[in-house]
Order: structure tokens, then C-alpha cells, then sequence
């Protein structure tokens, strides 16, 4: 299966914002041209910028606003892959402008990673936008058709959750080879909507959703990514900025580490001809070197909503970083911690702080109980 960004321990990725413009105005949207630029980066600019931020086993995504609106998008890609980036996605809302399908084969192109919101019409379309639903269906078809690997991102919310278990079903009649769980950001438009303000989602309600639809698409053979969001007591906080490199790159030549500070000037980086310059502090890099009760600290300066504390005033979960994932994927061996019977299944897990974190302490049951199982067998059959 073809590679795309990994949200992982000791990876680097770039995040390429090629353009801020849109033809869509979603309700979570973070882009904020004020802090971002307005414009689109020219194709001289996207060329020094990748050579600029191109070492080995570097993950790329082009991404927007809607990048397939850029019309020198298939240029930059093929540039892309030209001086080597290790794998090449493009974000997109389905529209697929520019007649990119045209332009690139999937020899340029890793995956297109396609943006819904709702299991049907009504739902994505109440977020995203009027005809949004049936453009991206269409585009996942004609991207299928063309024979490119296709990726999958809900990104989960107050106003979506409760639709999530319609989606495995969905996703395997659109043949779809990896799904991404993403969780709300309070920030760009979300952050400035009154009617945003209640997003986020708690921890009981997370696990209560997130963990069992995640395990029902992998028990379907497709890989899924989906973030902790919340820590239990004995797992490690750690932040993406401390083990691994990202860099989420503006039109006006911004570079972030963190996509939660976006909404402000606090940019690790500058990039121009001249290279990648470092900013002078205090700037987000102060920030990741803080500890604090709550996790993560820039989830507690700008949307500590789904914080809860207990009566002694003390965090009843830590935040996770939102760029360090669980992975679920298929293999053909034993899975100790299936929901079904199908004892011919297996899932890869990597988590970024403990095995147990991955899918909470249900699956510790789990693996409990299928010892004990596999144990009682053993002992028949002796």
C-alpha cells in the first residue's frame, strides 16, 4: 500500500497551504487570511519552498484552502517528486478544479485525501456546504476510476459524532484504503462563530465512539489513524514539536510547528529565498517546552473546552497531542483484541504513548481476556 503523512514518532512532514481561497465556506474552517496571506503561493515560491524543506523520508501534503484550485498544482507535484519527497498527498474537498485528475497520474500523486463530514447530504452538507456531499462522492469515484489511492478524513464534532457509525459502510462501497479520525480544532472561523463554542467533544463521549467505529472499519481491512485526545493516568504526554518534524507552511511564508497556534503570530519559522528562518522568541517553540497538569498547552490556551477538572480543581484527563495518532491496520494473523470471532484477523497497532492508550481500557479487557482464553486452550489440549 502506498505511504502518505504518518502522524508518527521520528517523521517529518510538510504541510503545504498552497492557497488560503476556497470555493467552500465550512463551519470549522481554520484558515484566517489575516494570519495566513490571501493569496496564492507562486509556482517559483512552491519550488524554493519544497527544495528549501526537502531532506530524506520527508511526507508531503498539499493542502489549502482547496489546493486543486492553485493551477500550477500538478507542476509543483510533479517538482515534488521529482527531488524526492517520500510520499505526495493532496487534500481536497472532491470540486477538483483545474482539471487535476488530467494533469497527474498516480505515479505523481501518492493519495488524494478527500474531506466528509457526514455519512449522507444532509449532515456534510449542513457543514460543508450546499452540493458539497455529492461533489466529493464524485470525485472519490473518478479518482477510484483513474486508479489512485484514496484517503478518507471525518473530522469529528458536536455537530457529526452521532453519525460516525454510519460510516464504515460508506467506506467500503467507495473502495476507500485509508480512513483518518480527526478532531475539531477550535480555531479560524470555529474560534470566532458563537455558535462553534460548543464543538468539542468530552471524554466519555469520545470513547464511547471513536475507539469501537475506528476497530469496525480495520476489521474491514482498511487502515485507520485517529487521535487519543485523551490521556488515562499512567500513559506518557508528548509533544509532536519535541519527537518528530512538522512544518505547516502559509502563502505568506509562515511556518508553524503546531496547527493549534495558527490563529496567531507566533510562527516557529519564516520562509523565503533565503531559507528557513527561525523566529525570535517568544514564539510558539517557548511554548512546547512547558509542562503543565493539562497536556497539552496550546490545547489549554485556546480551546480548553473539552477540559474537565474534578472538585479539587485537578484535570480529570490529560490532552494529547493532535499530531501524534493511533494506527489500526490489517494483516492476516492473530488479533488479540477483535471484536468478533474472526481469528484469521490481525492490527498492526502503533500508538504514540502506550499500547493501552490506543483504544482505551476496553481493549485491555481484551487482551486480557483472550490470554485467558488462549491459556484454557492450551491446557485442553495438553
Amino acid at each position: 500500500m502506498k505511504q502518505t503523512i504518518q502522524f508518527k514518532r521520528k517523521t517529518r512532514s510538510v504541510f503545504f497551504h498552497i492557497t488560503t481561497q476556497c470555493n467552500l465556506s465550512c463551519k470549522h474552517c481554520y484558515i484566517d487570511p489575516v494570519q495566513h496571506g490571501s493569496g496564492m503561493v507562486p509556482l517559483e515560491n512552491m519550488k524554493k519552498w519544497l527544495s528549501i524543506l526537502k531532506k530524506n523520508n520527508t511526507d508531503l501534503v498539499f493542502l489549502g484552502g482547496e489546493p486543486t484550485l492553485h493551477p500550477d498544482l500538478s507542476l509543483a507535484v510533479k517538482f515534488a517528486r521529482k527531488i524526492g519527497y517520500q510520499s505526495i498527498t493532496v487534500d481536497t474537498n472532491g470540486y477538483l478544479f483545474c482539471n487535476i485528475m488530467e494533469s497527474v497520474t498516480p505515479d505523481d500523486i501518492d493519495y488524494f485525501s478527500f474531506s466528509l463530514d457526514g455519512p449522507d447530504q444532509s449532515i456534510n452538507d449542513s457543514i460543508r456546504g450546499n452540493g458539497s456531499y455529492a461533489h466529493c462522492i464524485n470525485g472519490i469515484h473518478a479518482a477510484r476510476k483513474k486508479g489512485f489511492a484514496v484517503s478518507l478524513i471525518y473530522t469529528v464534532s458536536a455537530m457529526n459524532i452521532h453519525a460516525l457509525h454510519k460510516m464504515p459502510s460508506l467506506i467500503r462501497q467507495l473502495n476507500i484504503q485509508r480512513f483518518f479520525i480527526q478532531v475539531i480544532g477550535i480555531r479560524g472561523k470555529s474560534a470566532n462563530n458563537s455558535q462553534c463554542n460548543h464543538l468539542q467533544i468530552g471524554s466519555d463521549h469520545w470513547q464511547k465512539h471513536i475507539p469501537p467505529i475506528a476497530q469496525q472499519v480495520a476489521n474491514s481491512g482498511i487502515p485507520v489513524v485517529f487521535p487519543t485526545v485523551f490521556l488515562e493516568p499512567d500513559d506518557i504526554f508528548e509533544c509532536a514539536a519535541r519527537v518528530s518534524e512538522n512544518f505547516f507552511i502559509f502563502p505568506n511564508g509562515r511556518v508553524y510547528q503546531c496547527p493549534l497556534c495558527e490563529d496567531y503570530p507566533i510562527h516557529s519559522y519564516h520562509i523565503s529565498d533565503e531559507g528557513l528562518i527561525s523566529m525570535p522568541p517568544i514564539n510558539e517553540n517557548q511554548l512546547f517546552q512547558l509542562n503543565i497538569p493539562e497536556g497539552c498547552v496550546m490545547n489549554k490556551l485556546v480551546q480548553p473546552g473539552n477540559i474537565s477538572y474534578d472538585r479539587y480543581g485537578k484535570p480529570e484527563h490529560r490532552i494529547a497531542c493532535c499530531l501524534l495518532k493511533n494506527h489500526l491496520d490489517y494483516t492476516q494473523t492473530l488479533c488479540p483484541f477483535q471484536s468478533d470471532n474472526k481469528d484469521n484477523m490481525h492490527f498492526d497497532v502503533y500508538s504514540p504513548i502506550s499500547a493501552r492508550a490506543s483504544l482505551g481500557k476496553k481493549r485491555d479487557a481484551l487482551f486480557e481476556n483472550k490470554h485467558v482464553a488462549d491459556a484454557g486452550k492450551s491446557s485442553s489440549a495438553r
